[in-house]
């Protein structure tokens, strides 16, 4: 290891990664990842699809899951500053329905692992960001499950100013609240 620090989070499971970045005065290099560095840290998933995102300020997007097809994600910003929320929906979990939030940055560098059976979801902070992602099962259309990001039951304390002007889509819009919510057992 040594390539990369793993910081354990509130939540069993939530890990936020910290790549080595080595700068000198052409700018800089990292390796974003290495199979063996995070099977050494107990993330040893096989990744099998990479997504990537554009998004301006105030754009909100989740609170999303997958039903049947969980995927275990590895989430990081490549240009940009989100807020970044992942809620626990594991069947039986201590923390079933908690969330855990970390700013990830172009600047800062970090990952965040968020494992299978996890609603996850971002607002953008900067002027623009590029979200990327790696996930542990393809995307199945018909799969896709959600909550409300302003869902009172979670209590997600998003970083927003007064004067945010939030972009959802319309379906981010009609999600429901977790009290509806009926977790599967896996």
């Amino acid at each position: 290891m040594g390539k990369i620090s793993v910081e354990t989070c509130a939540i069993e499971g939530l890990k936020i990664i910290t790549p080595t970045v080595y700068g000198d005065e052409r700018g800089y290099f990292m390796e974003t990842y290495n199979y063996n560095d995070y099977a050494a840290a107990g993330i040893d998933q096989e990744f099998v699809q990479d997504n990537q995102s554009s998004s301006t300020h105030g754009v909100l997007r989740g609170l999303h899951f997958q039903i049947n097809y969980p995927q275990d994600k590895l989430v990081r910003v490549v240009s940009g500053e989100v807020f970044d929320v992942a809620v626990d929906l594991r069947a039986g979990s201590p923390t079933f329905g908690q969330w855990f939030g970390v700013i990830l940055s172009a600047e800062n560098k970090k990952q965040f692992f968020i494992p299978k059976d996890f609603a996850h979801g971002f607002v953008v902070l900067s002027d623009s960001a590029e979200f990327a992602y790696k996930c542990t099962d393809f995307y199945h259309p018909n799969d896709e499950g959600g909550l409300a990001w302003n869902d009172p039951a979670i209590g997600i304390d998003w970083p927003i100013d007064d004067d945010m002007k939030l972009t959802i889509s319309e379906k981010d819009q009609k999600w429901g609240s977790i009290t509806d919510f009926k977790p599967k057992e896996r």
